[in-house]
């Protein structure tokens, strides 16, 4: 019977053309206006690296000065001190760990038919790219041992090496950056991580910008002072210098902890704190704050990577669906009501109000279909004229397999809802009214 009722739904589509175009019509622009709403609010939501997100983690260390600090409060600065940083890079107690920066670079490429240019990289140690799963093209990362002789080596992302050196692999040449010679040692693949976690803090675009165009060594970039691009917070006067602003309480140092398993989680809260007394010994850290440690997700959550505002466009979003189920059931109420008579043969004739229900509520089910498949549509063109707005809601506004279902999914639950009430309306028409009136 499912068959011959879903023929039946395809056959009253061609029944008031009208009334069914505006149907589909209304439950498409609802449906489309909420999936791409949600696409977007999916994707910003999304934990990017499930495998080992509750291993990886952010320390937080309070190195402010004790004026203006009331006990019990939370560290405000979201970086870490150069000190700091290095102090912690020679723990023990993490399988990996990375210390990182933004830089920004001069470029002279190779070829003589482009200019220089600026290129915005990364200051990491080695062990980001296996912390992170960074895919490699070409070549490799460099090993602890440049890390720590700082040795001028590099790392390009694929689009800049397709810049400079087209499909041909650049490995083992050399590349002047800012004056000094480096060696390329690898090329990443492309690598689209969403949101970009590992690196929200001063980049322009937060947690979705676009990837990085290079990556030196750490300690390299430290060496040849290379020019920050990123946020730094300073209390109080510094001294003239680049190694007075080393040995500063400026924090400008993003900080990961990946460990063997989620469990780890209190030995690394016990090194944390065990660092922080040790170095309150030594005249830091007066304020004696909380040591914190976040994973993934609540590094994510504190960032507030999806903020009110984007929770409050998907309410409104689905509000506009309700309110297109609304004119859906008006209109639905309209095309079943001029169809009494044939309901009212249909019970003389013998069929129950189950059978009835059953074809009615499989036509608005075919509608659904209709205005999702029109709502796909559009949702992909909504989401096209978004992504134009600015490189951030390019990255974020897509569709993945997981969405197209849902599509579907709420396209022919709408219309389900919408059916409910003209369906049961329907149903209680009575057989003697309609044949006595025909």
């Amino acid at each position: 019977m499912f068959q011959y009722y879903f023929m039946l739904g395809l056959r009253s589509l061609r029944r008031n053309p009208a009334l069914t175009a505006l149907m589909v019509l209304t439950l498409a622009v609802g449906v489309a206006a909420s999936v791409a709403t949600l696409t977007i609010l999916h994707v910003m939501s999304g934990d990017p690296i499930p495998q080992k997100s509750t291993r990886l983690f952010v320390p937080l260390l309070d190195n402010g000065p004790l004026a203006g600090y009331k006990a019990g409060d939370e560290p405000n600065d979201r970086q870490l001190s150069y000190r700091d940083a290095s102090n912690l890079l020679r723990n023990k107690v993490a399988e990996r760990s990375t210390a990182l920066y933004g830089i920004s670079v001069a470029v002279e490429p190779p070829r003589k038919d482009l200019p220089l240019f600026n290129a915005r990289g990364l200051a990491p140690t080695s062990d980001f790219f296996n912390m992170f799963e960074a895919p490699f093209l070409y070549g490799r990362g460099w090993s602890p041992a440049e890390d720590k002789a700082a040795a001028d080596v590099v790392v390009l992302s694929r689009k800049l090496a397709e810049k400079l050196y087209g499909d041909s692999d650049p490995v083992g040449q050399r590349l002047r950056i800012s004056g000094q010679q480096y060696q390329i040692v690898g090329v990443l693949d492309t690598w689209t991580v969403v949101p970009r976690f590992h690196r929200i803090i001063g980049s322009a675009d937060g947690a979705f910008s676009d990837e990085d165009e290079l990556f030196v060594p750490f300690a390299t970039s430290v060496r040849h002072a290379m020019q920050r691009n990123g946020n730094s917070s300073c209390t109080g006067d510094i001294s003239p210098g680049y190694q007075a602003y080393l040995d500063s309480e400026c924090t400008w140092i993003q900080f990961w902890f990946e460990m063997r398993t989620a469990g780890d989680r209190g030995l690394l809260q016990d090194y944390l704190n065990s660092y922080a007394t040790e170095q309150r010994k030594l005249g830091r850290l007066p304020r004696a704050a909380p040591n914190l440690l976040y994973d993934v997700r609540e590094w994510l959550d504190l960032l507030k990577v999806v903020g009110n505002d984007n929770k409050l466009s998907a309410w409104l979003a689905f509000g506009f669906l309700v309110l297109c189920l609304v004119n859906t059931i008006g209109l639905l109420l309209a095309k079943f009501s001029v169809r009494a008579a044939e309901v009212g043969i249909r019970r003389a004739l013998g069929a129950s109000r189950r059978e009835i229900f059953q074809q009615f509520l499989i036509e608005t089910t075919v509608i659904g279909l209709a205005g999702g498949l029109l709502g796909l549509l559009l949702a992909f063109g909504a989401l096209a004229l978004i992504a134009m707005q600015s490189k951030a809601l390019t990255v974020v506004a897509h569709m993945d397999w997981m969405m197209l279902l849902a599509t579907f999914l709420l396209s022919i639950l709408s219309a389900v809802l919408a059916g409910l009430l003209p369906t049961w309306r329907a149903c209680q028409t009575t057989p003697a009214l309609q044949l006595k009136s025909q």
